[in-house]
Parts: C-alpha cells; sequence; structure tokens
C-alpha cells in the first residue's frame, strides 16, 4: 500500500503532494471507508483546482515573456526567424515532453493574441498585418454564430409542428383555417427574427480581409437573391393587402 493511503489521520488523506503522487490502485483503496474516500476525493479535486489556476498563470505569464521578445525583435507577428529561433530554444531548454509542449504552446499563443489585442491600437495591428478581434473575441462570435444557427434550426423545425387550437373570443374552438392562420402569422415573425440574427453575424472585417474574391462573389451572388426576396415581401407589409 502507498505511503499516500497509510499518512492518514482520522479518515482524511494525507495532504496531496504534488511532487511526489502515487498513481492509485484500486487494491490501494479496498479498505478505505465511505468518509476516508469522500475526503480524498476532495483533497485531489482542491488540489487540481490550484494546479489549474496556476497553470492559467503560468500560461498568461509566458505569454508577456512572448510578446515581450516580439518587441525586442521589432516583430510583432512573431514570423521572423530570429524570433522564433529564440522562442523554440526557450521552449526546447525546459526539457518538457514534446507531446505536453505543443499544447503549452498553444495554449500561450491563445494568450498573446488576447495580450496583443489589449496593448495595440488597430492601426498598429492592421500594419503589423494582425487581425482586429482577439482569439476571445473571434471565440465569443463562433459561439454566437453557432447559436444563431441552432436557432433557425429549432425554429424551422417548430414552424412545421402543429400547435393547439386557439379559441375564440366567445370561448368556442377556432376552425382549423383560423388556428393555420395564427400559428403562420406568429411563424412569419419568428422566421424574420432569426433571418435578422443570422445576417447580423456576418463580419464585415471577415468579407473585406479574409474571404477570397471567389468567395466574396459567391456571398455576394446570395445577398443579392436575398435581397430580391426582401424587396418583393416589403412590397406586402409596406402596403395594406386588397381585399375581396
Amino acid at each position: 500500500m502507498s505511503r499516500d493511503v497509510a499518512a492518514r489521520s482520522e479518515g482524511e488523506p494525507a495532504p496531496v503532494s504534488v511532487d511526489a503522487l502515487p498513481t492509485l490502485e484500486l487494491d490501494d483503496l479496498a479498505h478505505e471507508e465511505e468518509a476516508a474516500l469522500v475526503a480524498r476525493g476532495r483533497a485531489y479535486a482542491r488540489e487540481y483546482g490550484r494546479i489549474q489556476g496556476a497553470q492559467t498563470t503560468l500560461l498568461k505569464n509566458l505569454a508577456v515573456v512572448v510578446v515581450s521578445l516580439r518587441i525586442q525583435y521589432q516583430d510583432m507577428r512573431g514570423a521572423g526567424h530570429e524570433y522564433r529561433q529564440t522562442v523554440a530554444e526557450m521552449y526546447r531548454s525546459a526539457g518538457i515532453d514534446p507531446d505536453s509542449s505543443s499544447a503549452m504552446q498553444a495554449a500561450v499563443r491563445w494568450h498573446v493574441g488576447n495580450l496583443l489585442r489589449r496593448t495595440m491600437t488597430p492601426r498598429e495591428l492592421e500594419a503589423n498585418d494582425l487581425q482586429l478581434t482577439s482569439p476571445l473575441e473571434r471565440l465569443q462570435d463562433n459561439r454566437a454564430v453557432n447559436s444563431a444557427l441552432v436557432k433557425a434550426a429549432k425554429v424551422s423545425a417548430e414552424v412545421a409542428e402543429s400547435t393547439p387550437k386557439p379559441r375564440r373570443s366567445t370561448g368556442e374552438p377556432a376552425t382549423a383555417e383560423e388556428s393555420k392562420a395564427v400559428k403562420a402569422t406568429a411563424d412569419h415573425l419568428r422566421l424574420a427574427t432569426v433571418a435578422r440574427d443570422i445576417l447580423g453575424k456576418l463580419d464585415r472585417n471577415v468579407i473585406r480581409k479574409h474571404m477570397t474574391d471567389g468567395q466574396r462573389h459567391a456571398l455576394d451572388v446570395e445577398l443579392a437573391a436575398m435581397e430580391r426576396k426582401l424587396a418583393s415581401l416589403r412590397k406586402l407589409t409596406q402596403k395594406p393587402s386588397s381585399r375581396g
């Protein structure tokens, strides 16, 4: 049995020491009571949370170091050979497993991107051919786009479903035709709201700076079709319907 199992008092496991943390087997805990197991799990979870917090701080500090190196090399994009060699040697000399190092460097780049956009002006970002939005902002934008698309799919599916029949002011059930009309009008308003939300997610910066000419043309064709459809619909909404 490991020393970590043995070294406890009154059902509480010994404080977790990350430097000498053993890998447990089921046999190690076979004789522990419920209270001791819960206390052990709580200690491990607490230590994991502490380590995670320290990792975030270390990653942010590494990002500050990396940006400081870019400033010294006058290479804010981090694309120059000298800068890249220096940073590569910094990570190599840390002696970290290559797989772990790759994940760590990716996380550092995330914080570098956010830091650059907190410290550089839009003009400086454009002069260095850097995107104006930070990785965090782009992630939030992606989530907003995904949310809008999910909502659109949900509304489209609900539009196809039946709804309870409304009742007239007299309390009598509405006819099937009246029920369909009420549902259809509500659905049209919901669909219009979703369509507006999706259009609002189109990013001018992406269209202007990141799309190819072919992609912009394809988008323009779709927008032109939308424009024609909107124009035809607005002819109906901007004047009273003719009555028979």
